[in-house]
């Protein structure tokens, strides 16, 4: 098979690719968030099942032909900026009082 044939075969992505592709997404996201203690995987872990979760609405919205999903998808992106900064933010200033990134040594947020 040479490059001439390559550039006429096309894949298609069904539905079920897609929803298959985010729950497994979504999945090891759960995974990282239920076993690992190290808040930065947590919330990395946090992001993965967002992007998942992203991920199937635009999956659908291409299924049904509407781009009200991808639009949503777009802001729940901008969103999840915002909420990264934030949580990195939190993040930076529990090591500089504590020294400590694992969840299960801090005991709460108050002094």
């Amino acid at each position: 098979m040479d490059f001439s044939q390559l550039s006429q075969i096309r894949l298609e992505v069904s539905l079920y690719h897609v929803i298959g592709l985010s729950m497994v997404l979504f999945v090891t996201g759960a995974m990282g968030v239920l076993l690992r203690r190290n808040v930065l995987i947590v919330l990395m872990s946090l992001e993965l099942m967002l992007n998942a979760a992203n991920l199937a609405l635009v999956g659908f919205s291409r299924f049904h032909g509407q781009p009200d999903g991808q639009v949503a998808v777009f802001l729940l992106m901008a969103v999840a900026a915002a909420e990264v900064a934030v949580g990195l933010a939190i993040i930076v200033r529990i090591f500089r009082d504590r020294h400590v990134i694992n969840v299960d040594l801090m005991k709460g947020l108050k002094r």
